[in-house]
């Protein structure tokens, strides 16, 4: 059974970082890629960026999404990806959310991802 864990959420104040981690289990991810999402209250679920399971490149969303920001990255020894928030803001303010994909090119539409975590509240205070 496939299983996405996201920690390291939590409150911290506005230009601080946080470092939010992912990590899979239940079966072999070699061919899918993984995004980070976030999703605030009264809005829409919002891609941020993602990486394969194999290989170094990795795809962003635009500045307003965090580019910039926010750094995606991967330890296959771990099974874990990662999300490096930097210089956070008030309207960063979401549960964070990772998820995996079947597919050999970046997605950005959380409808084209198959698994999902339960998501980890992330709280920038002003």
């Amino acid at each position: 059974q496939v299983q996405l864990v996201e920690s390291g959420g939590g409150l911290v104040q506005a230009g601080g970082s946080l470092r939010l981690s992912c990590a899979a289990s239940g079966r072999t991810f070699s061919s899918y890629i993984i995004g980070w999402f976030r999703q605030a209250p009264g809005k829409e679920r919002e891609f941020l960026a993602a990486i394969p399971w194999i290989g170094s490149n990795t795809y962003y969303a635009d500045a307003d999404s965090g580019k910039g920001r926010f750094t995606i990255s991967r330890d296959n020894a771990k099974n874990t990806v990662y999300l490096q928030m930097n210089s956070l803001k008030p309207e960063d303010t979401a549960v964070y959310y990772c998820a995996a994909a079947l597919s050999s090119y970046f997605r950005r539409d959380s409808r084209e991802y198959d698994y999902w975590g339960q998501g980890t509240q992330v709280t920038v205070s002003s």
